[in-house]
């Protein structure tokens, strides 16, 4: 009989259920997804409902129900540095512990008032705990280096350990205050951008400024370490005792208060973003050498949500020491709603772990829900939508050659992606050669700021001619050159700020960063969403590039769509010409005009 394990993450950011079935991944979502409120962190109900009901299962065939975290620990953290600072924290103290009182320390009897008929066991996992099993058992690797950073767990900020088989020690931990994560969160509060959110903004932005404040960042805010080990210097910081990340300090330290949300970005918070973007850098490249050191491994996985720092990730893989790298697609503490599952299947459980170390078992992330064509089309015909239904081939063909026209498309194809990146099955495609679709497409249809950057999707066998990269990135989570991409030489030749952004930089000028970057995500043709690989083989045969752009299906505060009826409304409040859902294709031409836009019903993020 088969043994079904539930993991939830919630009450922080980022909600998720994911669903085991003896050892395998068969369903995982965010619960955002779902109530259409990003980063929504409360108890997911919805993708509970979804992830059993995709397996066709009830509450009563559970056998398990794994919580990510411990959360007396966490209560004690909270306490402890009440304790410590106080009164000063009081603040913090009185606003967060309702929260805790009313329902973060009752998890037991939540899980039982809402999964209704569930009568197993519920088990909690630490939280590194988590987002170890995350990375390491749905590795392809037998035995790997196991490194985990995020804000803060119950006190654990960064731990490293050794898995083998079907379990793993982290032996080595750095713990709260001192926190990697929340030192860029730091920042990312002082350059006006909202933290646990926009962290990669901060990243996005670095190219466009100089390293001007490294070394005050290392001689006042952290003492690192040869080995990657650091203490943060607590007089700078409020995310202890306040209810900000940054204090007056730290404004007097940088020479004035922190920008405010939505106003003109200067040159300096440009430099701030590229002094925290290269002091992150140096601290993860330090810390992974030391953990190859005493590890002694080859293979190296990651989570945690500073293992979305793809800037970093593609320095850490170019560098070595490690030969692989495998980091969860869902790094942040959606993540741990698998990783708990996993960790009760293999190490409560103790279950014997198979791997081959060629294949992981993510399932390309392809695990939230998908809508059959007779769903599609019956929503298209219930409110009279206009479409197209076309075979395969022909749908394929016709896509291609819209794209090439230089036409945004909307694309909602098979299972919805698990974690933050469009993977090809709720994305937005555009024309990687087009020298203005990154402007369009930031400003007509995302609704964000222009300098934000687009990845590419390549045909894996062709990504080493477009990038310098040697290896497969199928998630989307590592940064690698253009190849053929170039500078202007001479300091008067290139300009300051956003200024940059009008130079052409290579022949894929929509998805190179302006120091010719680019966040690559290789398609193989044994991927789990085959249809995305034929699209990129009939643009390639159509156009001699391999390349499209892919940037997730939602806009700027909203959460990747859902369902045909998330895709729809998204298309029509934003600038997209066309939209194909499984096998019809919408022209924006043909549909009803809207008078409404997408930026003014979702919260800016």
């Amino acid at each position: 009989m088969a043994t079904y394990i539930l993991g939830i993450s919630c009450f922080y950011h980022d909600s998720a259920a994911a669903l085991i079935k003896d050892g395998d991944i068969v369903s995982a979502a965010q619960e955002e997804r779902f109530t259409r409120k990003k980063h929504d962190f409360s108890f997911p109900e919805h993708a509970v409902r979804y992830c059993i009901g995709a397996a066709g299962i009830s509450c009563e065939d559970l056998d398990f129900v794994a919580f990510y975290d411990k959360p007396l620990l966490k209560f004690e953290r909270i306490l402890l540095t009440y304790l410590t600072y106080a009164p000063s924290g009081f603040r913090s103290f009185y606003k967060a512990v309702p929260l805790w009182l009313k329902e973060r320390l009752w998890i037991p009897d939540l899980i039982s008032e809402r999964l209704a008929g569930f009568k197993g066991k519920i088990l909690f996992t630490g939280h590194h705990e988590s987002h170890a099993a995350s990375c390491f058992y749905p590795s392809p690797f037998k035995g790997a280096a196991i490194l985990t950073m995020d804000g803060v767990g119950e006190w654990t900020t960064t731990s490293f350990g050794t898995g083998k088989g079907n379990d793993f020690d982290l032996e080595y931990e750095i713990r709260f205050p001192h926190s990697l994560g929340l030192l860029y969160s730091a920042f990312t509060y002082y350059t006006g951008f909202k933290v646990n959110s926009a962290e990669y903004k901060v990243m996005g932005l670095a190219p466009y400024g100089e390293p001007r404040y490294v070394d005050v960042i290392l001689k006042e805010l952290i003492d690192l370490k040869e080995d990657g080990s650091f203490r943060l210097n607590m007089k700078y910081f409020n995310y202890c005792t306040g209810l900000t990340m940054t204090n007056k300090d730290f404004n007097s330290l940088f020479g004035g208060p922190p920008r405010k949300a939505e106003t003109a970005i200067t040159q300096k918070e440009m430099d701030l973003a590229r002094s925290i973007q290269a002091v992150t850098e140096e601290v993860m490249v330090r810390i992974v050498r030391h953990v190859h050191k005493v590890t002694g491994q080859k293979n190296l996985c990651m989570a945690g949500g500073v293992a979305l720092n793809c800037v970093a990730n593609g320095r850490i893989l170019k560098e070595g020491p490690f030969e692989n790298i495998w980091i969860q697609p869902a790094a942040g503490d959606a993540g741990g709603a698998v990783g708990a599952a996993l960790r009760t299947w293999y190490k409560y459980l103790g279950n014997k772990r198979e791997s081959d170390n060629l294949s992981d078992r993510q399932k390309g992330s392809f695990l939230g829900p998908e809508y059959p064509d007779s769903h599609i089309e019956d929503y298209l015909l219930k409110n009279n939508i206009s479409f197209q239904k076309l075979p395969r081939p022909e749908l394929l063909k016709k896509i291609a050659c819209i794209i090439a026209g230089d036409n945004v498309v909307g694309w909602f194809q098979g299972r919805m992606e698990f974690g933050p990146r469009a993977l090809g099955a709720r994305s937005i495609l555009g024309d990687a050669r087009s020298s203005y679709m990154q402007s369009r497409m930031n400003l007509k249809i995302k609704f964000r700021e222009s300098f934000r950057p687009f990845a590419p999707s390549v045909l894996a066998e062709k990504a080493s001619d477009c990038f310098d990269l040697k290896t497969d990135s199928p998630y989307m989570l590592l940064v690698a050159k253009v190849s053929n991409g170039c500078l202007n030489t001479g300091p008067d030749k290139e300009p300051a700020g956003f200024d940059r952004l009008k130079i052409k930089r290579s022949k894929l000028p929509a998805v190179t960063h302006v120091d010719c970057s680019a966040r690559v995500q290789t398609i193989s043709p044994d991927s789990e969403n085959r249809i995305y690989y034929d699209l990129l083989k009939e643009f390639y045969g159509q156009t001699g590039c391999p390349v499209l752009i892919n940037t997730s299906f939602n806009v700027r505060g909203e959460p990747i769509v859902c369902s045909p009826e998330d895709a729809y409304k998204c298309f029509m409040n934003t600038g997209m010409d066309y939209l194909v859902m499984g096998s019809f294709l919408l022209d924006k031409k043909e549909q009803p005009k809207q008078q409404c836009e997408a930026k003014q019903y979702f919260e800016l993020d």
